[in-house]
């Protein structure tokens, strides 16, 4: 999510094994020819079938019938974080859930059906390995979390009421870093929200089982964009 809407962890390598399908390259058309958005969905997806899905029909002939990803994956919203270009994901691979700040909720049938529906084909159809939550640098979404302050109107909707599943990570920032910038209580809560949504998945039966008789794992991840760098954590 971009930090526009808003005025310790340790690595290890990279799990996912480098994806043989690289995006097209972004397309070069003028802007004076972009006043149609739809044109350019269409062009990118005529380059994708052209330079990709023509080229590998032995990739996407067995996603005819379907798929067995070996990856659940959360990532950010955020336009500049898509998982399967940073990680070199090929299709079939990841079953994926974007949303904002990469959370993941606890365990609730009311409130949370959406993100829970997920998870509960990920792990119980699908039978996902390893479920995997990203957080990224200079996240809005994490901005507006820690700058939630109590009594205040909400500026959205929506938003504030989402991020506030990460309210224990951004307790613990606050704590351990009471004497640090922002800036920087942001990019420490960056990585203690993935630990929190890590936290909250053991909340959900079907999960717990998995962890219990080692049929899946959880990882936590972070991407920074601004230096090019990725790592991963055991919870």
């Amino acid at each position: 999510m971009d930090g526009a809407l808003y005025s310790e962890a340790k690595p290890s390598t990279v799990f996912a094994n480098p994806s043989t399908v690289h995006p097209p390259a972004l397309l070069n058309i003028p802007k004076e020819d972009m006043a149609d958005a739809v044109e350019r969905l269409k062009a990118g997806f005529e380059q994708f079938k052209a330079d990709v899905y023509d080229k590998k029909p032995e990739m996407f002939e067995p996603l005819k019938g379907h798929q067995s990803p070996k990856y659940m994956v959360f990532a950010c919203s955020d336009s500049r974080c898509c998982p399967s270009v940073t990680l070199g994901l090929q299709p079939g691979e990841a079953f994926a859930v974007r949303n904002i700040a990469s959370m993941v909720p606890p365990y609730d049938k009311t409130r949370y059906a959406g993100v829970g529906s997920a998870i509960e084909y990920a792990v119980c159809a699908l039978k996902v390995e390893v479920i995997v939550v990203i957080g990224h640098s200079r996240c809005g979404g994490i901005k507006a979390l820690l700058s939630l302050q109590d009594g205040e109107p909400d500026k959205f909707h929506f938003v504030e009421e989402w991020v506030r599943i990460g309210g224990p990570a951004k307790t613990k920032v606050q704590a351990d870093h009471a004497s640090a910038t922002f800036e920087d209580q942001c990019s420490a809560l960056e990585k203690e929200a993935v630990n929190v949504s890590l936290e909250n998945l053991k909340t959900y039966p079907f999960v717990k089982e998995g962890l219990e008789k080692g049929t899946l794992k959880l990882v936590g991840g972070h991407y920074d964009f601004v230096s090019g760098k990725f790592e991963t954590w055991d919870p």
